[in-house]
């Protein structure tokens, strides 16, 4: 399949091996409603289960990446809600999706084409690489609305930014411009707004070069050394490698480097994982 368009979201394939899925509320900033992370849930999914699929980028639609929850709907939330209810609008609407872009086996690419704040930087931030265009701007900005980072910035930032400049953008709610984001290392790099898209592209094609196994063994080393030391992660790393130490990938890429020619990965992930 092509394109695919739900009620909130849409996706289609934009290269070999490449998905591009796209927020698609732009009327509302992109904000989260429980139909959007219904629909960006399903849509992971699936792109997840075909093994032609090897990198997702995340965009939004018109001029925000992710305005987080809509604010609309989180104000009815709170009149409907008894002043007792302990659950969270978030809990239900952005938690799972944050979760699930981690979770996912598939390397995940956020183009970060215009404003992306609280849950929707948390969004970005929870995706492996992050490519902004220059005229977009980011913030933590719960804050502003009496909140804490209510949907994995907290998680996040202290590891890409440090523990000082997270504890800055969290507890001001400043909202930051690209070049700045670049220098704190909150995102990869910038670009000019009209070259988002094809860069995007250009680095998903080029990760999706490689096999699908690899990539998904090397995104979940990497994110499994967030939460244990050195032994763990390369006792992790030593299963992983194993996993992978007969296939056909493994003896193209060695046979490519030694014969110094591009490789040409081309197994099916279901024979290689068998």
């Amino acid at each position: 399949m092509d394109k695919v368009t739900l009620e909130t979201v849409y996706f289609e394939r934009v290269a070999d091996g490449v998905a591009r899925v796209t927020l698609n509320r732009p009327e509302h900033g992109n904000g989260v409603v429980p139909e959007l992370a219904r629909d960006l849930l399903s849509v992971m999914n699936t792109l997840e289960a075909d093994l032609t699929v090897r990198v997702m980028i995340l965009t939004g639609a018109g001029r925000q990446f992710c305005a987080g929850a809509d604010l609309g709907a989180f104000q009815r939330y709170l009149e409907e809600q008894h002043s007792t209810t302990q659950e969270p609008y978030n809990a239900r609407v952005l938690w799972p999706v944050t979760q699930r872009i981690c979770s996912c086996r598939l390397p995940v690419i956020a183009a970060i084409n215009g404003g992306a704040t609280a849950g929707g930087l948390d969004l970005a931030l929870a995706c492996d690489i992050r490519i902004a265009s220059s005229a977009a701007k980011m913030g933590e900005t719960y804050i502003r609305l009496g909140l804490n980072p209510g949907n994995g910035g907290a998680y996040f930032l202290p590891r890409l930014v440090g523990s000082g400049m997270a504890a800055e953008l969290a507890l001001t709610g400043d909202i930051i411009d690209a070049d700045k984001a670049l220098q704190i290392g909150l995102v990869n790099r910038v670009v000019a707004p009209e070259a988002l898209a094809s860069s995007a592209v250009d680095l998903a094609s080029r990760i999706a070069g490689y096999p699908r196994l690899a990539l998904e063994a090397t995104k979940q080393q990497l994110r499994h050394s967030w939460h244990t030391d050195l032994v763990g992660a390369m006792s992790a790393s030593f299963w992983a490698v194993a996993a992978l130490h007969h296939g056909a990938d493994l003896r193209e890429g060695v046979a490519a480097a030694r014969e110094k020619r591009p490789p040409r990965f081309n197994s099916d992930p279901k024979e290689e994982s068998g």
